[in-house]
């Protein structure tokens, strides 16, 4: 089968790579659809992921596709439930259930999770444990564009659920990125104001489509905490959620909260970066700051129940599309400002 291999920094090359037999437990799905990410843009101009993967490599990881094979674990044992048909959608890992991380119940934490790659390709093997804790059916009438949404929201309903939203509360959210437009609509619909400061006309409009009511347009501006506080004066912050993944953004996010409030510094930055935040701000304000990384089995299903809801949808945040021997060149064209939100990759063309 055709699919994309990493070879290094900025190095994506379309290649025949033959299909593995499976090993007791797996599944093989036919991909129906997949998604481009920030964080395969990263991947990207880095050239590997410390954690991820070491190229030469296929890669990708938000993917929706119908089984084609399935092997049985063995041994006496019944395989994972999975028939030939079935749609599915696929987290980009599991935890292990079994170190000390999981048994805390912080399975995103988890000293042995297991990553998996390879959605910019025809098909892709779901390693066992996967396939039995983040491999799900959907439902008859959900599409795989909207299914491959599954993976990166989830990661947003972690951080959204570590806030602890209530309604009413004035959530400001900071970049207008597919993860901030995603927070966007899970707090509008915890009944929250939501205020975006972004950049890129076409995403803060859909920031506003999908309920933001103020908009802080950062269009030829640096300054966070000036460009918020001087366009909206009177307001208060009660939640700040960062998703802008830069070290003058989380010191933003720490200056423009209320005193009592919440901030989840939700964007990685890049690696070795460092902050500086006022320690007389933060204790004398009583601040909660908050980091949220990856998402567990659980906000998996309840991300993939927020799609199967109609809250969200591949309409309003998949604007672009292209076939797979075209994504060197899409990926060419987002290091250097492409602004899509995502990208439908058609990995059979």
């Amino acid at each position: 089968m055709k699919a994309a291999v990493l070879h290094g920094k900025e190095d994506i090359r379309i290649e025949e790579v033959p299909e593995r037999p499976l090993e007791p437990g797996e599944v093989r799905v036919r991909i129906e659809a997949a998604l481009t990410c920030g964080t395969d843009l990263k991947v990207y101009k880095r050239g590997y992921h410390a954690k991820m993967l070491t190229p030469p490599c296929v890669f990708g990881h938000e993917l929706a596709g119908v089984v084609t094979e399935t092997r049985d674990v063995g041994h006496g044992t019944p395989g994972q439930g999975w028939s030939v048909g079935e749609r599915v959608v696929s987290a980009n890992s599991a935890p292990c259930g079994e170190c000390f991380f999981c048994g805390q119940d912080q399975p995103d934490l988890c000293d042995d999770l297991l990553f998996l790659n390879g959605a910019y390709a025809g098909s892709i093997v779901i390693p066992a444990r996967i396939a039995a804790k983040n491999l799900l059916r959907l439902r008859p009438g959900t599409s795989f564009r909207d299914a491959a949404l599954t993976e990166p929201l989830a990661c947003v309903v972690q951080g959204i659920e570590d806030l602890r939203l209530h309604a009413g509360e004035q959530v400001l959210v900071l970049g207008a990125g597919p993860i901030g437009l995603f927070a966007v609509a899970l707090a509008k619909d915890a009944g929250c104001e939501v205020t975006v400061a972004g950049r890129g006309e076409e995403r803060l409009a859909l920031a506003r489509r999908l309920g933001a009511t103020r908009i802080v347009d950062m269009a030829g501006r640096e300054d966070l905490v000036d460009a918020v506080r001087s366009s909206l004066p009177t307001t208060r912050h009660d939640v700040v959620f960062e998703a802008v993944g830069k070290p003058s953004a989380w010191e933003a996010a720490v200056s423009l909260v209320r005193k009592g409030g919440r901030v989840n510094l939700f964007g990685g930055c890049p690696g070795g970066t460092s902050v500086t935040f006022d320690t007389t701000l933060i204790h004398y304000s009583n601040l909660t700051l908050l980091a949220s990384f990856h998402h567990t089995p659980r906000t998996i299903r309840r991300a993939l129940g927020w799609i199967e809801a109609g809250i969200v949808r591949a309409a309003d945040f998949v604007d672009g599309e292209a076939g797979l021997t075209e994504l060197p060149e899409l990926f060419r064209s987002m290091a250097t400002g492409n602004r899509a939100v995502k990208t439908f990759v058609d990995v059979h063309r």
